[in-house]
This record gives structure tokens, C-alpha cells and sequence, in this order.
């Protein structure tokens, strides 16, 4: 006859320090990911949609500001196109000094290559400033790139030479040459910059941006617990 066997001990009866020994044997409790508990599964949020347009607001003002350098250098940098006055039956006629010159076409490829210059520029320092891209940043470099070329474009012009020809061919005296006004015969140059800054912010977004980290729980299970009785798991 075999000694009854003894049963298992109430729950009552269990070692008082057992309330507060913590987790049972064989599962490991992390402590959850700090971005977790206050921004959800998949980690942090950006700042806020406030804070992000406020950000927005202050780059957009800041290269639209911009413009007014490269409004500056446009005007220093431009080649000047030659122009002369003559009297035809008592009035007074205005020629291209050199009809084959290329300084028209100058003006314009000098605009379009520092709007190009500027874009690249305007978005490394973004990128560099706030490396979390978002929709309201940029919306505020496209934004801020064309009020910049605009601000650029009127500024040249009125830094330039008398928009008045006769004018100026009648103070200059007849035959004697002198600079056109400035202007922007291809205006598509204005778009030189908004799209340059575009496309390069989303270029270093792309390459050296924050990645979004892997999903995870805020506990992680580990091993199954063998029955202290030597039951095999359910």
C-alpha cells in the first residue's frame, strides 16, 4: 500500500514573501519603451501640429527674406545688355547696341542658376535646423523659395537701370550706349528655387533622416513555465 500523496499547498498558504516576489519563473517583464506609454506603438510623434506650424511660419518668413541677397546678387552678377538712341524723323528710337548678343539670355541663366544655388542652400539648413520632415515644413521651403525669387525678381528690377528707355536714351545723349533695365524675360526661373529646395530636402530626408523604430509590446514573454509539479504544460 502505497502513502497517499500529499496535496498541494492552499493558496493561502503560500510564503508571504510570494505576494511580492513579482513575476512568476520564466517570464521576463520589460519595461516598456519610453515613446510607448505616451505616443503609441510605433515611437515618438513630431512636436505637435502647433509647434510645427509656428516652425513653418518663421522658415517660410525667414527664405522668403532670403530673396532680398539673392535679389542683390542678381543685380551685380546679370550681364548688362547694350542699348543705344537714335533720332528718326524727330523722335527718338532705342536699338540693341549688339543684335546678336546673348546678354538677354545671360539675365535670365544668371537667375536661374543662383535660384538654383539658393534652394540648395535653403534646404541644408533646413534639413540641418529640424531634421523631422513634415507636410507644414515643407510647405513653408516651397512657399518661402517663390516669395524669395518674387522678392529677388522686384528688387533687381528697381536696382537695375531706368525702366524708362527713351528716357534714358535722351539723358544719355544720341549714339552714346547704355544698360537696358533689368528684367526677367523666362519667368519659369522663379520656380528655380521652391523646386530645388524640394527636391533636395527630400533627398536628405530620405538619406539621413530618423527612421521610425520597429513595433514592439510593452511586455515580451519569455520561456513557458514548467509545472512545479512536473505536470507538462496545457
Amino acid at each position: 500500500m502505497t502513502a497517499p500523496l500529499t496535496p498541494p499547498p492552499s493558496p493561502h498558504e503560500q510564503p508571504a514573501h510570494s505576494a511580492w516576489q513579482g513575476s512568476p519563473p520564466g517570464y521576463v517583464a520589460s519595461v516598456p519603451d519610453a515613446s510607448y506609454g505616451a505616443h503609441g506603438l510605433y515611437g515618438q510623434d513630431g512636436p505637435g501640429m502647433k509647434t510645427e506650424v509656428r516652425e513653418a511660419a518663421v522658415i517660410t518668413v525667414a527664405v522668403a527674406l532670403a530673396g532680398a541677397l539673392l535679389g542683390v546678387l542678381w543685380w551685380w552678377l546679370a550681364p548688362h545688355v547694350p542699348l543705344t538712341g537714335d533720332v528718326v524723323d524727330k523722335s527718338w528710337v532705342v536699338y540693341l547696341k549688339d543684335s546678336e548678343g546673348e546678354q538677354a539670355v545671360g539675365v535670365d541663366g544668371t537667375f536661374t542658376l543662383l535660384g538654383l544655388a539658393f534652394g540648395a542652400v535653403s534646404a541644408l539648413a533646413v534639413f540641418l535646423l529640424r531634421r523631422r520632415g513634415g507636410v507644414p515644413l515643407v510647405v513653408a521651403l516651397g512657399l518661402g523659395g517663390l516669395l524669395g525669387s518674387l522678392l529677388a525678381w522686384r528688387l533687381g528690377v528697381w536696382l537695375g537701370p531706368a525702366q524708362d528707355v527713351i528716357a534714358h536714351a535722351k539723358s544719355a545723349g544720341k549714339g552714346v550706349t547704355f544698360s537696358a533695365p533689368l528684367k526677367l524675360g523666362a519667368k519659369g526661373a522663379l520656380l528655380a528655387w521652391p523646386l530645388t529646395a524640394l527636391v533636395v530636402h527630400l533627398g536628405l530626408t530620405a538619406l539621413f533622416g530618423p527612421r521610425d523604430p520597429e513595433p514592439q509590446g510593452p511586455y515580451e514573454q519569455g520561456p513557458v513555465p514548467k509545472d512545479p509539479y512536473g505536470a507538462p504544460p496545457a
